[in-house]
Order: structure tokens, then sequence, then C-alpha cells
């Protein structure tokens, strides 16, 4: 009898504990960016004025650009039915996470997404002893020729002052030498991430699209004008210039920009995010072909037909057109009254005896932006350089000016300078009162040609 007794006296407690075991939350399942199958960017070039980029450590404050992007990205991942941990690395640091949509594209309607949290907090020298205070840690440094160390808790950081309390009751103020932890401190991450809680109505592979919309990338136009020796044409090309200081670098991406004036409800400040940023640079890339143009709502999309690769911290030139032998005219303004170009800063010069100011005309090179005229491409705002060979045929700088978005058979007046032999006065010669609110003023005007 004993043998058997001992045996049912075992199995109850186990009986017990078996069910009063508390549920386990299920396993974290960790997508990277490198298992991503397919990545689109839609980059807009309007959206609020500049602001400055939060300070990151290892770089110098710097001005974020104006504009924003939706991402999408596609990833693999093998979820299992019910409720899911899923860590999604690798998003934009600028990111808005309200702005977020996922979806299963293998089995629709099967994924929901039950909580969010966006986790920017990035492993650094920094941010791993500002998450230890409180924690154990070790102290080893040089005293002359031998090597010390110490442990103790880790009691305030470099805003108030680096403090160890050690365990003999010492305590250590600023002091020298390398530190070690017994473990990394919870809720950091190698790079910014969001961690999901999923329920999943169908368990296995999913392909999960994920966008969302992020600040810190932008584009804008620039056109390059080379003006014929009779100054009746001029061949242009416009490039798009991309730059991304999001905080993700976005590998073989189909690339949509968007041109027009996109409202956005104001813009909330972006979080200080602390990891190193990448060196900037300048890359150049010519469009095997010309991007194709749509209207797109009361905007224009122009959806470039091959993939780029656009790395953090990076600026990268795109063709957008090419238009040769395009018809121009060049004209000499005299704007005495400042209303013709209202933002103009004339170029002054006082005349003879200091009574009147001499005033240049101004530069004015015109074109109508139609087929007809070898252009017809709605042309997004940008800055409009222009060239013209000299006669020995090197390119010389003749100004720029920049353009506001322009339709097509819109015309297009660019003030690129002014004119060096050609000045004048306007000064008032009579005035004489017509009523209690009206008077006449008689201007004169006069226009010289050396």
């Amino acid at each position: 009898m004993r043998p058997l007794l001992l045996t049912a006296l075992l199995a109850v407690p186990a009986l017990a504990s078996a069910q009063d075991q508390p549920d386990l939350p299920p396993p974290q399942v960790v997508s990277e960016p490198e298992s991503q199958t397919g990545v689109s960017l839609t980059i807009y070039n309007a959206g609020g004025q500049p602001q400055p980029v939060p300070y990151y450590r290892g770089s110098m404050p710097q001005e974020m650009p104006r504009g924003f992007a939706v991402v999408r990205e596609v990833r693999p991942v093998t979820l299992q039915g019910g409720l899911n941990r899923l860590r999604f690395e690798g998003v934009a640091a600028q990111i808005e996470p309200a702005t977020l949509a996922l979806s299963s594209r293998t089995a629709p309607g099967t994924v929901a997404v039950l909580e969010q949290n966006y986790q920017y907090d990035l492993i650094g020298t920094q941010s791993v002893l500002d998450a230890a205070v409180g924690e154990r840690v070790r102290l080893v440094r040089r005293l002359g020729d031998e090597v010390e160390v110490v442990a103790g808790v880790l009691i305030s950081q470099p805003n108030q002052g680096r403090v160890i309390r050690l365990d003999d009751g010492r305590v250590l103020v600023d002091p020298e030498g390398s530190i070690e932890l017994m473990e990394m401190p919870d809720g950091l991450v190698s790079r910014p991430s969001l961690l999901w809680q999923l329920d999943a109505a169908r368990a296995g592979q999913h392909d999960l699209e994920v966008s969302y919309l992020t600040n810190g990338i932008g584009w804008e136009a620039d056109y390059v004008a080379v003006l014929a020796a009779d100054d009746a044409t001029i061949d242009l090309q416009g490039w798009v210039t991309l730059d991304n200081q999001s905080g993700a670098t976005f590998r073989e991406a189909q690339l949509q920009l968007m041109a027009g004036e996109v409202r956005r409800v104001q813009p909330q400040p972006v979080p200080t995010r602390g990891y190193m940023m990448e060196d900037a640079m300048m890359r150049v890339e010519a469009a095997a072909a010309m991007p194709e143009e749509e209207s797109f709502f009361e905007y224009h999309l122009y959806t470039f037909d091959r993939p780029t690769t656009l790395r953090q911290r990076e600026q990268k030139q795109l063709t957008l057109l090419q238009a040769d032998e395009v018809g121009v005219r060049r004209r000499l303004i005299f704007d005495g009254s400042g209303q013709y170009f209202p933002f103009r800063r004339p170029n002054r010069r006082p005349g003879a005896g200091g009574s009147t100011d001499e005033l240049s005309a101004a530069v004015v090179v015109e074109l109508t932006n139609s087929e007809a005229n070898n252009m017809g491409m709605p042309l997004p705002q940008g800055t409009v350089r222009l060239y013209q060979a000299d006669r020995r045929g090197n390119l010389q700088f003749l100004g720029e000016d920049r353009i506001e978005h322009t339709a097509r058979n819109e015309e297009v007046r660019l003030y690129v300078g002014d004119a060096f032999d050609v000045v004048g006065t306007r000064r008032q010669v009579a005035q004489r009162n017509l009523g209690e609110r009206v008077r006449e003023v008689t201007f004169e005007v006069e226009v010289r040609n050396r």
C-alpha cells in the first residue's frame, strides 16, 4: 500500500500546479528590415515649413527638409493563432506612429493590432548608463601601475554629474575609469522599432504590409537652363533632389513624388532620439527614363519606373525632365515703382548730385510651358539656374530664380539679375489735391541705355 499511497500523494500537487499556473505571454517575434520583400515611397514637397532636426549624438543640429513621405513595407512574418508579440525593427526615426496601418496580404482581415508601442531609446554609451541609474555596476580604473575594480550602485548620471555609491560606503563623484554593467538595461533598442500585440485569426506565415507617414524627408525640383548664343532658345534639364533625414534607409524602393500644396494639421514636435547619424552624402543618378506624370486629385504625381536606394542622411538627384530648344524671350524691365517685382531688391546707385537714385533694369527671361514650345509638363516648384557659353565655349552663370508650381500652358518668368548698362530714374514732379481723399501725382521716368 505504501508505494501506491506515495504515488497518489505526489500526483495531487502536480495536478494543482498545472491548474494554477498563469498563462505565459507569447514569445516575441522580431522582424528586421533586411527581411522586407518590397518597399515604396511617396514623397511630398509640401506640408509645413522646415523645422530644426532634434539633436543627435555625434552630429550638429541641422534643418529638416520641408516635406514628408508615405512609407509602405512588406515583410514575411510567422504568427501563431491568437495573441502575438511582434517587434518591427528599423522604422524611420521621424515616424508619426498614429498614422500607421497594418494588414495581411496573405489573409486580409485576419490580423488586428491590439496595442502598439514606439521605442526609440537607442543603445549607446549615454542611453545605457542613463537607463542603469539605480543598478549595480563595477568601476574599473587605473591607480598608478595597478588596476582597481570596485562595485557599487550608480545613483546619478551626467546632468547632475556621475555619482557611484560603493559597497564600502564611499561615494565617488565623477570618477575616471570604465563602468561595467551586470546586464543590459531593459527598454533599449538597437534601432527605432514598433512593438505590437497582434491578434491573428490564422496561424502561419503572413506577408504583412505596413504603411505610415514620416517626417524628415522631402524633395525639391532644380532646373539647369543653358541659353543659346542668340538668346532665343534654351536647353532645359530638370532634376529632383531628394533629401533623407528620416532616420531610416530605404533600399530598392519604388519611388513616387507628389507635387502640390497638401494641407496638414499643425505638425507635432518630433521627440529627441539619440542615435548616431551617418555622414551626409550626395549621389546623382540619371533615370533610365523620365518619370511618368499624372494628375492625381488636385495634385500631380510623378512615378519613376525603376527602384532606387535612398540612404539615411543622403541627398540624391534624379532626372525629372529634358527639353531642348525651348523658345524664350529676353526682356529688360524698368520697375521704378516696385510693383512688377514686389519681392525684388533693386540695384540702386546714387545719381548726379545725389538728388535722385538710379535704378538698374531687371533682366527677365520668359517662356511658355506648352507642347508647341517643346515643354508642356507640369513644373514642380524649384530653382531655375541660367547659364550661357562665352566665346571660348565656357559656361558662365547668368543668374537664378525660383518658380512656383506651374501648370501646362502657363507663362514662366525668370528674374535673373540687373542690367549693367541700362539704368533709369523715377521721380515725382507734381502733385495736386482733387478732394479730401483724392490726389493726382505726376512722375517722370527716364531710362538710359549706355
